[in-house]
């Protein structure tokens, strides 16, 4: 079964179990995953790489917002946030720690010969696409310049 259909099956055991924060979250998936295979240049297909990366924006969405309703004293709101983002985070592979994601990035460095920062944009090409849906972009960057400086 593939992600598109998980989230349909998903969706229906939700309004069942009339759990409106997960069915809302679970409609917001469904609206982007239509919106990706009727877009102009898509073959109608959802590929599993698009798909990732559509539910990755989405849960940096939702956390960016859940920090502004923090910052802006609206704590109901961000916990909404927050939890949406945790049931679309449940799509998503198993994220890497810190120490998983260092290791890989020494990995990369070795393999590419890198010798400091002037060398980081490959090191990050390499990195983001041998980590992609395992790990955050910001966290590999961080990792990237902590290694090379």
């Amino acid at each position: 079964m593939d992600l598109f259909e998980q989230v349909n099956n998903d969706i229906k055991a939700a309004m069942l179990a009339h759990e409106s924060v997960r069915l809302a979250a679970l409609r917001g998936i469904k609206k982007e995953f239509l919106e990706a295979k009727t877009a102009k240049n898509s073959n109608g297909e959802l590929s599993e790489e698009t798909a990732i990366k559509i539910l990755q924006k989405m849960v940096k969405q939702r956390k960016e917002s859940a920090e502004i309703f923090q910052s802006q004293n609206r704590a109901d709101l961000a916990e909404n946030e927050l939890t949406e983002a945790g049931f679309i985070e449940a799509y998503l592979p198993k994220q890497l720690s810190a120490e998983e994601i260092e290791a890989e990035v020494k990995k990369i460095i070795e393999q590419t010969g890198a010798q400091g920062m002037k060398d980081m944009g490959k090191v990050m090409g390499t990195a983001s696409k041998a980590l992609a849906g395992k790990a955050d972009g910001k966290a590999i960057s961080e990792v990237v310049k902590r290694l090379l400086a």
